[in-house]
């Protein structure tokens, strides 16, 4: 459903272009629709990477959402300010990180903060600060299910040996495994579903084999929007499902996984700034707007110009070539869906709230920098 709710033109005259807006109401939806696909609230571990927004956490709270992931330790930190309480951060943590996630914990000290590891040098290193500073963080085997790209694969040799470490480290908190397979992108649901299941065997016998041995897996941390209606039919009481984009949507996921039903709920503002040609026109959403990882010439769909070719796109300007050029005019606005939201999010500081037609509020992207304090 790539569609943009209509909005009253003299609500968009007061807002900035280029920019970001983002629709209350169908985060809300979306929200609601996650925890409806899971089944039950406490299957849900959202991930915060797209919106970074205090703003989007307390509705995720309100909505009963306890438990959290984040890619950064600022998300963490933006997350504990908000009172989150269970929140695993879904990545290696290494050199000065180390110590950052050490006074994580001495300043949240309800927090409860797992991290993942592949490795058993740096998982020694961890163990060695937790212990020293008389603190406990969890430890996730990250599990490779086929992405390569950090991680050990579950049949592999170290996989057994690396969590038996995890479990016996002191300061550290055996807290199952991290599984993320962000390289499962096929369009048809049927046919994800069986890539998930064929990976999903080798995790299952590693859960086995260590539990076999004493060992408890907590938690199975599984994939992110895409393999998220996967995840959700398997039955593993330890499962908890990490679907992020969907939070926001965007016309990226929105084309490749139709069976994703949920609604694009930020949006990007531009207006024209030039008619160059008489088929061409130039707007204000340069790469410093909008997300430029996907190929030049689609990253961002506009739905009233479809077929319009992205022509350039420099730092800041974006030319659109298109036989409906002579319809607008300097100074018009479009709205655009970017096709792929996460990295957009974290190039504008704070973004336009609109909820059921009106403006109601800006809210702060509040972990999009590295660090929110020193």
């Amino acid at each position: 459903m790539l569609t943009i709710p209509e909005v009253s033109p003299l609500l968009l005259e007061s807002v900035f272009s280029p920019g970001l807006i983002v629709f209350a109401d169908r985060v809300r939806d979306n929200i609601s629709r996650m925890i409806a696909m899971a089944g039950d609230v406490n299957r849900l571990r959202p991930h915060c990477k797209t919106h970074k927004m205090a703003a989007v956490i307390r509705l995720l709270i309100d909505a009963g959402i306890s438990k959290h992931k984040a890619a950064t330790i600022a998300e963490v930190e933006m997350l504990a300010d908000c009172g989150a309480t269970d929140v695993v951060l879904g990545y290696n943590v290494v050199g000065p990180g180390v110590n950052r996630v050490a006074e994580l914990l001495k300043a949240f000290p309800d927090l409860s903060l797992t991290v993942t590891a592949d490795d058993s040098a740096s998982l020694q290193q961890l163990s060695d600060r937790m212990s020293a500073l008389n603190l406990t963080i969890g430890v996730m085997l990250d599990v490779d299910v086929g992405l390569h790209r950090t991680g050990v694969s579950a049949d592999s040799p170290q996989a057994l040996p690396l969590y038996a470490q995890i479990a016996a480290a002191p300061g550290i908190r055996a807290a199952g495994f991290h599984i993320y397979d962000g390289h499962q992108r096929q369009s048809d649901l049927t046919e994800r579903r069986e890539a998930v299941t064929d990976a999903w065997r080798d995790v299952l016998a590693l859960k086995q084999s260590l539990e076999q041995q004493g060992l408890s897996i907590p938690e199975l941390l599984c994939g992110g929007t895409p393999t998220f209606p996967v995840y959700c039919k398997f039955t593993e009481p330890e499962i908890c499902l990490s679907p992020g984009t969907s939070i926001f949507h965007d016309a990226g996921y929105g084309s490749a996984f139709p069976d994703l039903e949920f609604a694009p709920a930020a949006v990007v503002i531009t207006r024209v700034i030039s008619r160059p040609t008489a088929d061409r026109v130039t707007l204000d959403l340069g790469n410093k707007s909008v997300a430029a990882d996907p190929p030049k010439g689609r990253r961002v769909l506009f739905p009233e110009l479809p077929d319009a070719e992205q022509v350039i796109h420099n730092e800041e300007h974006l030319v659109l070539q298109t036989p409906h050029a002579e319809k607008y005019r300097v100074g018009d606005v479009l709205l655009g869906i970017p096709i792929h939201i996460c990295p957009t999010s974290a190039l504008h500081e704070d973004v336009t709230v609109i909820d059921n037609g009106r403006t109601s509020d800006s809210w702060r992207v509040t972990a999009r920098n590295r660090c929110l304090t020193h």
